[in-house]
Formats: C-alpha cells, structure tokens, sequence
C-alpha cells in the first residue's frame, strides 16, 4: 500500500471515529512524511491538546513547524517535548539546531554536550558544535570541534569546509588550502571549495591558479555571481579583455542583470577606450544599485567624468 493510500484509509477511519488516536497519529506522521505539513499540524495541535504530557506528539510538532519555517514555534514544540521526557536526545538534537539557527547559541552548545554526553562518537553533534562557535566567531573552539568530527568521519565535507575558511580567516593559506583540497578529493563536483581556492590564488597573486579554479567554479556552478567578478578583474589586469568581455556576457546570462557586473563592462570599456559603452553599462549599473558593490555617489560621479 503506498503512502497516499495509507493516509486515505487513515482518515476514512477517523471520519467513521475521531477519538480513534492511534489512527490519527499515524496520519499526522504519514501527512508530515509526504510534505502535507498544515494537515499534519492540525492534527498534531489536536493530539497535544488531548495527550499533553506525550513527548513524541511535541516532538513531532517541532519537525513540522520547522518545515513550516517557524522556528519559534519549532524550539517551544521541542522544549516542550524534553521537558516531558529529559533523556529525548532526538527532541534534544532538533532543540539544537532550530536555537542554532534562532541565534540562541547557549541553549544550542548545551543540547549538542548532551547528546554527545550520552553518544561520545557522534560526529553531527561535534559538527554543530563546531558550528555554533564559528557563527560566534570563537575560531579556536570551532576548529576543535570541526577537528574532532573529521577525525570520527573523515568524509565530512563540511567540516573540512568550515576547517578551510576558518584557515583562511586567520591568514594560514597553507592549511585553507589544504581543507578546500580535502573536500575536493571527498566531492569532486564542489564548487565552493573551488571558489575559495581561488581567492586564495588570487590574494596571493597567483592568476594562473585562480583563473583555473574559478572556471571550475562557474563549470559547476553557473550563478556564482562573486567567482565571475574576481575571474573578470583577473582578466582585465592580465590584458585579455576579449575574455573578460566573453565571461561578462556569460555572467549576465546566467546570474540576471546585476549592478557589479554592468559596472565591471563599464570599467573594462573604459580601459579600451570606448567611453560609449563605458557610459552606458555605468547607467546599467546605476538602474541595479542594489546589486552594485560601490555607493551610488561615487557611481554617479564617476558617470560625469566620461567624456563621449
């Protein structure tokens, strides 16, 4: 019997008797299972009203109002939940992440210790750990527990992702590169590892590298808006302005009309020497401000500076 059908039968029984409660917690999962969260909301409301003192019903609850995106909700659903039943690690682990996402950074790092009190090799657990103190900006704890998840699974790509920014953020390239090396040889198709190394390259002047791994990175992932910006001045400081115009083109195609963009073909028309088109993709420039990197005053002064 299929899932679709299973919640048919379920709600014909409860049509036929609607204190049946076994029958309409298997629908409000099935519901939740098949991505009918409002259906599957309303029934869960209606069981924790009758069965208040049910962690599983509250936990449940949780999962949905965080499909439904309010995570407000979600974390008072999953409180609720461990308040009834303290040893919920699964209630526990969804605490975590919904007040990692909420901000709520000492109620995350105390749910994820307690997991990891009752399961020491939980990898996820150190994983988000690790996480809520990169969001903190507390790098050296974030490092460690980054550390400790790729030592328990060594084919965490985001670990070594995190390991690598954090690598980068404090000016050790060696080992940002490094990490970016490791998920690229874990997930050969990631195009942020590749977009960080060529920033890499290229803050350490090293165009050849970075004009490698950002083709990469736009292969992989063609709306990659900030590789095109860095791939363009790369090429226009080397003198390969065909180029840089071709990738331009490209990135307009792919990533929608954009102010950055418009102002690079501007820029890059001006050191041609055609004030036409430099005037014109400077207004392009000007109509998506909020696409545009640099202040509008300054955009607007440098417009009446082009003689044409």
């Amino acid at each position: 019997m299929s899932k679709i059908d299973k919640i048919e039968e379920l709600q014909n029984l409860l049509r036929e008797d609607s204190q049946n409660f076994q029958a309409r917690r298997q629908l409000a999962v099935l519901l939740t299972d098949c991505g009918f969260n409002e259906e599957a909301l309303k029934n869960l409301i209606w069981l924790s009203k009758t069965f208040s003192n049910d962690s599983g019903i509250f936990y449940n609850l949780g999962i949905v109002y965080e499909k439904l995106k309010n995570l407000k909700k979600a974390k008072e659903s999953y409180q609720k939940a461990v308040e009834i039943e303290p040893e919920a690690i699964d209630a526990i682990y969804n605490l975590g992440l919904v007040c990692t996402d909420l901000k709520d950074f000492d109620i995350a790092i105390k749910c994820f210790e307690k997991v990891i009190s009752k399961d020491i090799d939980d990898s996820n657990s150190y994983f988000n750990l690790g996480l809520v103190y990169f969001k903190m900006q507390n790098y050296i704890q974030a490092m460690e527990y980054f550390q400790k998840t790729v030592d328990l699974n060594y084919d965490d790509i985001y670990a070594h992702f995190y390991l690598g920014n954090i690598f980068k953020e404090i000016g050790d390239s060696d080992g940002a590169r490094s990490e970016f090396n490791k998920v690229l040889e874990i997930s050969p198709d990631y195009s942020w590892a590749y977009y960080n190394l060529a920033v890499i390259d290229y803050e350490n002047g090293d165009s050849q590298n970075a004009l490698y791994n950002l083709s990469k990175t736009v292969e992989l992932n063609p709306a990659d808006v900030d590789a095109y910006k860095i791939y363009v001045k790369i090429l226009a400081k080397t003198g390969d302005y065909d180029k840089a115009e071709e990738i331009i083109t490209t990135a307009l195609e792919n990533c929608g009309e954009n102010g950055d963009l418009y102002y690079l073909a501007g820029r890059l028309s001006g050191l041609q020497g055609d004030n036409i088109k430099y005037r014109l993709n400077l207004q392009s420039a000007l109509k998506n401000y909020k696409t545009l990197s640099i202040s509008v005053p300054a955009l607007k002064t440098e417009l009446s500076k082009i003689s044409v």
